[in-house]
């Protein structure tokens, strides 16, 4: 089980990130555009730099659905190895089997 701090801090980085998202994008637009200004690529990182850090979509981290852990993630299920191999093991996820040779 994953510390409840850590969870929430990661639900706080998602909703920043989900905040901030237009806006980011826009002046990351600006930079990348080769048709904008050196002073207007200059001004849109300052007002990237601005923004808080965990704002960005990099900064966050996948995590278990159900214990938080953030090592061993599968997008596949959502889970963490722990709780994938027992959700297998139940047969709870289609198409999925422990193997057996």
């Amino acid at each position: 089980m994953a510390k409840t701090s850590m969870v929430m801090r990661e639900k706080k980085r998602a909703l920043l990130s989900k905040k901030y998202a237009a806006k980011r994008k826009l002046q990351k637009e600006i930079i990348c555009s080769p048709t904008s200004t050196d002073d207007e690529k200059t001004l849109a990182e300052r007002v990237l730099q601005t923004m808080p850090r965990d704002a960005s979509r990099s900064r966050q981290r996948h995590r278990c659905a159900l214990c938080g852990r953030s090592r061993a993630y599968n997008r596949l299920t959502g889970l963490c190895r722990i709780h994938m191999r027992a959700a297998v093991m139940f047969g709870m996820v289609p198409g999925m089997h422990k193997a057996s040779w």
